[in-house]
């Protein structure tokens, strides 16, 4: 309204040229303020949306800030070419890279992120575009037409890949959002229009501060403030009305940016039209600028190396993993299993490992655990196990392994340790899972929880290594838990050459027959046990 009034009731002169140009700067200054504004309130993809248009506003306000230093403070006719024109130029292309974001999508994992290497290279392709075709006109070999013609049609085809970027988002979304982008739409082709108006007065030397497009260009600016304001508290929508797709990103742009410089090296070998120091000048714009996209992929190259690796790194670490309790599964053990049972072996090789060589295999399951799904559910019964798990990894040592061997049954691989001392990290485990009653969530009272372990050490037979097989030991550690859960539970029962109690352990004659003695079954007991 004061552009309006001023351009209709003030004469061409110092004062109206002032009203303008502050007038311009205030307005740019608003719509920076909401965007930092906006960018404050939110976090992830909406935050950098609103970042990214402070920073298209900023480069606005720059050059608006060069025009009244001009005009206003100066009291000069702002020259044409001008040198504020590259920051109007490329306000567009943070603008544009934050709609690429599709704010209006909810945020999942790292899709909404904007890579930094892929915005520099879109931002290199644009200034590279304004460098070929505006700048040789303005410092090269001054021509104002083709300068003036030349940022026309590139301001306006700038343009048009922005409406038409808003006018798709428009028709894929909903709700607030389509008003939003509508919006948006609207106010970019009417700025288009005052913009393209003011330049054309401009190369014509008919345009002054004040004249009436400067009405329009005013009412846009006040427009896209408002628009910024007044919807900056939009948050992602959670249900879209179609499947999500990611039908271009600023990475996606960057691509046809590079393979682009080839082909205007090639016009530039081609185009005898131009005078020779433009032809110059545009081959050495290109060169550098391929040598710095060259360098911006090798960065982004690396980028997605790592970003790869540490993708393979959580796939690897999810494949091997407990998803319930966070303990290792059974694949875990089934790769690493084969490079403790060599260590062991050739620790038996060496006299000077005698008190680390052995390799323990404990199972512990869960006493009457189908009583708490029962009674409880099996959310409860889950919590039970994670717990259970949780406190069997503070009985063991960092060296060893817990693995949800399936159930409510785990299985510990104790290494570089001495069978002598197996029975106490057993009576570890016992008193840590059924010493203390469980607290679970949603049942009122502690759930009392016991277990029963079973274990057997590697090699079995110390005299002879590898006479009786991991998978043998594991089976006699299985028929120890067999044991502990016939003896009343609550217990440790450990598997060992001697004695002679081949009779009670029937279904073991295969490797008890190559076993010197009769393999040997030890008890130990959980807490609220009394020892006979």
């Amino acid at each position: 309204m004061a552009q309006a009034l001023a351009s209709v009731l003030l004469p061409r002169g110092g004062i109206l040229t002032s009203i303008t140009d502050s007038l311009d700067v205030c307005l740019f200054g608003s719509i920076v303020l909401v965007s930092v504004l906006n960018a404050s309130r939110h976090k992830g993809r909406m935050q950098l949306f609103w970042t990214l248009q402070a920073c298209g506003a900023v480069m606005s306000f720059i050059a608006q800030v060069m025009w009244f230093w001009y005009e206003v403070v100066e009291r000069k006719e702002v020259p044409n070419p001008f040198v504020g024109d590259i920051f109007l130029f490329m306000a567009e292309v943070p603008m544009v890279a934050g709609l690429l974001l599709q704010p209006h999508l909810e945020e999942r994992g790292n899709r909404s992120r904007v890579g930094i290497v892929d915005f520099a290279l879109l931002l290199l392709w644009w200034l590279y575009l304004f460098l070929f075709f505006v700048i040789p006109w303005q410092f090269v070999q001054f021509e104002e037409a083709q300068y003036g013609h030349n940022y026309n049609v590139l301001d306006g085809v700038q343009g048009v890949v922005t409406i038409a970027i808003l006018a798709a988002l428009w028709w894929r979304t909903h709700g607030g959002w389509k008003i939003f982008y509508g919006l948006f739409c609207a106010g970019e082709i009417f700025s288009a229009a005052a913009d393209h108006i003011i330049n054309a007065g401009i190369d014509a030397h008919t345009y002054f501060p004040g004249k009436w497009p400067d009405i329009g260009f005013a009412l846009s600016l006040g427009f896209f403030s408002c628009l910024m304001m007044y919807f900056g508290g939009l948050m992602p929508d959670q249900k879209p009305r179609q499947k999500e797709r990611r039908w271009v990103s600023v990475s996606t742009l960057a691509v046809p940016a590079m393979l682009s410089l080839p082909i205007m090296a090639a016009w530039i070998m081609f185009d005898e039209g131009t005078p020779t120091p433009v032809r110059q000048f545009r081959l050495l714009i290109t060169l550098a600028s391929m040598f710095l996209m060259v360098m911006l992929t090798f960065v982004r190259q690396r980028q997605l190396s790592r970003a790869l690796s540490r993708m393979n790194s959580i796939l690897q670490e999810a494949s091997i993993t407990d998803p319930l309790t966070g303990a290792r599964n059974r694949r875990f053990f089934d790769e690493t299993i084969a490079s403790d049972i060599d260590h062991v072996l050739r620790a038996y090789g060496d006299e000077h490992d005698e008190d680390t060589r052995d390799l323990v295999f404990y199972l512990i399951d869960a006493d009457h655990f189908k009583e708490i799904n029962d009674w409880f559910g099996h959310t409860v019964g889950d919590r039970v196990l994670v717990e259970m798990a949780r406190r069997i990894s503070t009985a063991i040592r960092n060296s060893d392994v817990l693995v949800r061997w399936g159930g409510e049954e785990f299985l510990v691989v104790s290494r570089y340790t001495n069978r002598a001392e197996a029975e106490i990290l057993a009576s570890r485990v016992l008193f840590a899972v059924g010493d203390t009653p469980f607290s679970v969530e949603g049942v009122e009272n502690p759930i009392e929880q016991k277990c029963s372990v079973g274990w057997a050490a590697f090699p079995f037979l110390p005299e002879q290594p590898e006479a009786v097989s991991y998978e043998e030991v594991l089976s006699l550690a299985d028929r120890a838990l067999y044991v502990a859960k016939n003896q009343g539970r609550n217990r440790a029962v450990g598997m060992s050459p001697g004695g002679d109690a081949r009779g009670t352990l029937s279904g073991l004659h295969r490797i008890a027959a190559r076993t010197p003695g009769a393999v040997e079954a030890r008890s130990t007991l959980g807490p609220g046990i009394a020892q006979a």
